[in-house]
């Protein structure tokens, strides 16, 4: 089966799991145009046999792929740059503007996802009180998710990327989480974990491009090693 057909697949069997009133589940995967989305992302660029190396985000955001369905994707950069038009509006999100300078500075979408799988450590999104949660920010609700997220990354090492080492982005709390879950389940022999391309654009944008460099220097050692 086709590394494409593997991702597909595992979009397309996500179960999320209720929760309560306070903490909303966003889910793209419901909407149909964006199954269409997803199937020719995927498609497109992971129409192979090839394991890549795989970045965990956080989980989707409400502008990103929380419309989307692609992780760190917005509807501008889905067209612009991936060439994949939708309905949505183009409107840009901070995240993703970085992610896609630094892979147009890779050498450009077909490159990068020649060898990388950008992921989430939870496909879902949450929010509370209309503001974006992440998956660690309460403890009940890390903890009604955890088995659900073992299984998800299992499945994604099994399938889609290789188990020898993997990429975190964001530092923090995203990072301490996903060690205390890699030690307890050993899913990969090394983790390297990036700052969050959020952080990089509210708290050091006049450093964008050593940011960019920084990204690039790991992208490119992982690849050769």
């Amino acid at each position: 089966m086709k590394t494409s057909l593997k991702i597909i697949k595992f979009y397309d069997n996500l179960e999320k799991i209720s929760f309560n009133k306070k903490i909303e589940v966003l889910d793209p995967y419901k909407n149909p145009e964006v199954k269409k989305i997803y199937n020719s992302f995927y498609t497109k660029f992971f129409n192979d046999n090839n394991k890549r190396i795989i970045l965990f985000g956080i989980n989707p955001g409400r502008f990103g792929g929380g419309i989307t369905g692609i992780p760190f994707t917005d509807p501008y950069n889905l067209e612009n740059h991936c060439g994949i038009k939708s309905s949505f509006e183009k409107k840009k999100e901070l995240s993703s503007r970085f992610i896609y300078d630094m892979i147009n500075e890779y050498g450009g979408v077909d490159l990068f996802y020649k060898k990388f799988f950008i992921s989430s450590i939870c496909p879902y999104g949450f929010t509370s009180s209309g503001k974006n949660l992440n998956y660690y920010d309460n403890n009940n609700l890390f903890n009604k998710w955890k088995n659900k997220i073992v299984d998800w990354i299992n499945y994604q090492i099994a399938k889609i990327a290789t188990n020898k080492i993997c990429i975190i982005i964001g530092k923090g709390k995203n990072q301490k989480f996903f060690e205390i879950l890699n030690k307890e389940y050993k899913f990969f022999d090394e983790i390297i974990a990036l700052p969050h391309p959020r952080w990089i654009l509210q708290y050091r944008s006049k450093e964008k491009n050593y940011y960019i460099k920084t990204y690039i220097k790991t992208l490119n050692k992982l690849n050769h090693e």
